[in-house]
């Protein structure tokens, strides 16, 4: 048995035949899938892909669910794309003036399971965890908090970002969903440092930060291109040793940028 074989054995799931090409797999295992079929035939591959996944799977789960009593921020999913969908399209004016520029299949099924297959590749390796919010009871899609750019060794950082749909901003969904996340950041990931970056001029999102507990750092100019044009912004940071007091004010959530947005 070769190894890509054993670590299907091992997930307990069947090696997919040569014809196999449609089966659809989510979580670890569609990473699984994806590696073998890009590495078939190269044995060298296929022994660095066993391992790696051996090494993920007894370090952590594959997935993640933060919770508190309203909210729920996971892991996206393929099936995710129902609910994804029209919330981006109906609010891509909303959006756009805090995001990269959209490309032109931004909205589209394959698009998004790309993004999908990426996030989970991300969290595997320990790079970023893109999260998805819901309103717990309903499981409806608010928007999205990624914790992204996660640095170890002598840095033991990340950046946090965020996008929301407009339909539910102002309703204070980000805050919860930052209070969920900061415990986690420095509990289970063991991070020293938060960073958060915002476009000067967006007072609503700089309010947002400062509930959250987020301090003042400095000032960046044209640190990242945003919606097509090169854009100054301002660093806000929390540290693991920071008493964080979040107010519980609803404020309104938008352009805070998501890392999970940038270069894709």
């Amino acid at each position: 048995m070769d190894r890509s074989a054993a670590v299907f054995r091992f997930m307990g799931r069947r090696r997919p035949t040569r014809g196999a090409r449609n089966i659809r797999f989510d979580g670890i295992a569609g990473i699984v899938l994806l590696l073998t079929a890009r590495r078939r035939g190269r044995r060298n591959g296929e022994e660095c892909m066993a391992r790696s996944v051996f090494r993920f799977l007894s370090r952590q789960s594959d997935t993640v669910a933060l919770e508190s009593e309203t909210h729920l921020l996971r892991l996206p999913r393929f099936a995710d794309y129902r609910q994804w969908y029209p919330l981006r399209s109906e609010s891509r004016r909303f959006l756009e003036p805090w995001e990269p520029t959209w490309r032109n299949d931004e909205l589209t099924e394959s698009s998004f399971r790309a993004r999908v297959v990426r996030n989970e590749q991300e969290f595997a390796s320990g790079q970023a965890l893109p999260l998805f919010l819901f309103l717990k009871a309903e499981q409806q899609l608010l928007g999205g908090l990624t914790i992204g750019y996660i640095r170890r060794g002598a840095s033991q950082c990340c950046m946090v970002g965020y996008w929301m749909g407009e339909r539910h901003a102002g309703c204070g969904h980000m805050l919860s969903a930052l209070k969920l996340a900061i415990p986690y950041i420095f509990g289970e990931l063991q991070l020293h440092r938060i960073e958060a970056a915002c476009i000067p001029d967006n007072e609503r999102s700089i309010r947002l930060l400062e509930k959250a507990g987020f301090q003042r750092e400095g000032y960046l100019r044209e640190y990242l291109k945003i919606n097509g044009e090169w854009r100054d912004h301002v660093m806000y940071s929390l540290l693991a040793g920071d008493r964080v007091q979040p107010r519980i004010q609803a404020a309104p959530e938008s352009g805070l940028l998501d890392p999970q947005t940038t270069g894709n």
